[in-house]
């Protein structure tokens, strides 16, 4: 220490004072990145989930245990992709697995009213039989009344009680899961999300295409029109190239026939778009055999498909002249 106090003082002083920037930039240093899974990640999930009162199987992703439960399903099972935040599982049990990390395992109990609803006994109503089709006129059976569906607990006379709560309205879900892995590659994302919401697998690629696409563009009338010059005659266009990050999705029997995806395809691709950050989907139908001349040549023998058959030799087969026909199209 020096011998000088007016030394000490003026070294003292020499000492910069903290301003507010850097007790800003010292706050947002402190605060730590947060830690594992995040909303937005895509995961891939196994979980088994049962009542809690009886242990009465609820969804599963083993097929272990669906076959000791004697589960009758076409479907396979599996680790199921979902994303976190976009409430393709239970509040409570995504809530468990963000900040988790891959390999980790979690038990949740999810309340009966985050579930399937508590029970209520206004929803247990009685209703004419005649309402009902005569199949299923029977304690058990599934019925649809109105646009509601419902189980028939009794049938007395002409009339029926049907409970139109959920099956498992009241029951508390204990849902055992694990992480299976963080799914990264954008085609198994695109899988995952497809498998999940169809329930069923389908080819798929991305690709960047070049399309043309229509811009307005402001003329020099409109720009006149928007100083009062000159009356808005309304917008022109110009036909422009862009680049669009494309999902294709390959078109199968199944797909087509799908119940999900023929009520819901506007609100499944619209989900895709978001999800895969991509400009659009295309759906891409491919046909077997060769190009022939659609529409005209399915009725004509071995015109059509595969290329065989000489087209001369099949119009002059079917008395048809070659020249008049080309006059008509």
């Amino acid at each position: 220490m020096s011998d000088n106090p007016e030394s000490e003082e003026a070294e003292v002083a020499e000492e910069p004072d903290e301003t507010p920037e850097d007790a800003e930039t010292a706050g947002e240093s402190d605060e730590a990145e947060p830690e594992g899974l995040q909303h937005g990640d895509f995961i891939r999930l196994d979980y088994t989930a049962r009542t809690v009162e009886d242990d009465r199987l609820v969804d599963t992703t083993d097929g272990e245990v669906a076959e000791e439960e004697d589960v009758e399903a076409d479907q396979e099972f599996g680790p199921r992709t979902i994303v976190l935040g976009e409430g393709h599982i239970f509040d409570s049990v995504e809530a468990d697995i963000v900040g988790s990390e891959v390999d980790e395992t979690g038990e949740v109990v999810v309340p009966a009213e985050e579930a399937f609803g508590e029970y209520d006994d206004d929803e247990v109503r009685t209703v004419s039989k005649d309402k009902l089709p005569e199949d299923d006129r029977y304690p058990g059976a599934q019925v649809t009344v109105d646009g509601q569906q419902g189980f028939i607990e009794t049938i007395i006379g002409g009339r029926a009680r049907v409970d139109f709560n959920h099956p498992l309205a009241g029951e508390d879900v204990e849902y055992e899961y694990e992480v299976v892995a963080e799914v990264e590659d954008r085609e198994t994302k695109a899988q995952g999300l497809i498998e999940m919401l169809l329930d069923m697998e389908l080819e798929v690629w991305f690709q960047t295409d070049t399309v043309e696409e229509e811009q307005v563009v402001e003329s020099d009338d409109e720009a006149e029109a928007a100083d009062g010059d000159e009356e808005d005659t309304g917008p022109e266009y110009e036909t422009v190239e862009a680049e669009k990050e494309t999902l294709y999705i390959e078109a199968t029997p199944q797909l087509t026939m799908n119940q999900q995806w023929m009520m819901g395809k506007q609100q499944i691709a619209q989900q895709l778009t978001q999800l895969l950050d991509i400009d659009r989907i295309i759906v891409q139908e491919e046909l077997g055999g060769g190009m022939g001349m659609p529409g005209m040549m399915g009725g004509m023998g071995g015109m059509g498909g595969g290329g065989g058959g000489d087209l001369e030799a099949a119009l002059e087969e079917a008395d048809i002249d070659a020249d008049e026909l080309a006059d008509e199209l």
